[in-house]
């Protein structure tokens, strides 16, 4: 038997997992998978290292119910019987979206520590309820194994304090009302990718474009600011959620239209942002290709504000050496990138239309002040080197 790494990424309907050998291999996980659609029409796609199809298939709950996160669990685990026999999980390592003030290093999940993650859930309540029910339920099927959580806002407890503050007074700061950035693990993704290829030295700007976006101003490989703050609620319109909003549009809706807190928590996390712009849907993919006039007018808001927001953050570098694209619109949208980088001209950004188009690891043209990258984030393969260090620690 041969110690691995289990590594999983619950979202509200889904779950990621991949299963990465302990030690310096280099060679990836051996399978990776998602079920999505859970609560409703599940579906599992698992692939091999190789990129062989593993299972692509629906799954059910018991009794034909729809699938829950522990029915994706115990697929994933007859998948690894399946498949890895001879692996031994000595490790589970698992996103999870908040840390709080306390939490800014991958800690062993303890139940004083669930504990204390559970009371951050209403911070993040599209995500650390369901992280955590992956945390519970791996637990239940590896009760001898140590559970690492990692978190997306510790990358940025690096900050300047000014950086982590809001113009509020300071007890409210010291209560734990203050900025705390998400997408970390993504980040530290990029991070390790640049320094892999000598790149991470000086002012880098990278930009995680999908259902949920921010953007990271990142110095020498530390964050110095970051367009999410208290929740992942704010800074760049995403799926479904608002971005940056007046904090008096809240007290409008509660005073004048007076709509309890819920409604309006639904409004602005499942109703909002490109689904709310468009009226039509929150998918990017979807509403590049729509003829409608409002998608139109909900991709010119998206190129917009990312167009802000990156100015933003050169401003926090004094400058920038290189922009990088990621997630699901940042790797895959050229059409974004290149209406983005086009806005951003005058900061010396100059694309290589032929290389943006097909998606290449570098779309910046020979001549541009500012190189610009595409590069595929793996927080998978960051949870895992992080719980690694974990193994073989016992409960």
């Amino acid at each position: 038997m041969t110690n691995h790494v289990l590594t999983l990424n619950a979202g509200s309907s889904s779950l990621k997992f991949a299963l990465h050998p302990c030690g310096p291999s280099r060679e990836g996980p051996r399978f990776s998978g998602i079920v999505d659609g859970l609560g409703s029409r599940a579906r599992l796609r698992v692939q091999a290292a190789a990129g062989t199809t593993l299972a692509d298939r629906e799954l059910a709950g018991v009794g034909g119910a729809p699938a829950t996160h522990d029915d994706a669990l115990r697929a994933t685990l007859r998948l690894l019987r399946e498949h890895a026999p001879d692996a031994r999980v000595a490790a589970v390592g698992h996103r999870i979206v908040h840390g709080g003030v306390e939490f800014d290093q991958p800690v062993a999940i303890d139940d004083g520590v669930l504990a204390r993650l559970t009371d951050l859930e209403p911070l993040a309540p599209l995500h650390q309820p369901h992280n955590l029910a992956g945390v519970r339920a791996a637990r239940h099927a590896f009760p001898d194994v140590p559970q690492v959580a990692c978190f997306d806002t510790a990358f940025h407890r690096a900050q300047p304090e000014r950086n982590q503050r809001f113009a509020l007074p300071r007890a409210l700061h010291e209560e734990g009302v203050r900025r705390y950035g998400f997408h970390g693990l993504s980040y530290e993704s990029i991070c390790a990718q640049l320094a892999a290829r000598g790149l991470l030295a000086g002012r880098v700007i990278a930009a995680h474009l999908g259902h949920g976006a921010s953007i990271c101003a990142i110095r020498d490989g530390r964050s110095v600011a970051t367009t999410m703050s208290f929740s992942p609620l704010d800074g760049l319109p995403m799926g479904t959620r608002c971005g940056r909003v007046d904090a008096a549009v809240v007290l409008y809706l509660l005073q004048q239209r007076g709509m309890e807190p819920e409604p309006i928590a639904r409004l602005l996390y499942r109703e909002s942002g490109l689904l709310g712009l468009s009226g039509i849907t929150g998918e990017m993919r979807e509403l590049a290709v729509s003829p409608e006039p409002a998608a139109r007018e909900a991709v010119a808001y998206y190129v917009e504000h990312a167009c802000r927001e990156l100015a933003g953050m050169s401003a926090a570098l004094d400058g920038v050496d290189r922009i990088v694209f990621t997630g699901g619109v940042g790797q895959n949208a050229a059409a974004i990138r290149g209406r983005i980088a086009e806005r951003l001209g005058w900061m010396g950004l100059v694309l290589d239309a032929a290389a943006n188009d097909r998606s290449a690891e570098l779309v910046s043209a020979a001549g541009s002040a500012v190189s610009i990258h595409v590069l595929a984030t793996d927080e998978e393969a960051v949870i895992a080197r992080h719980a690694a260090r974990f193994a073989g620690q016992g409960a």
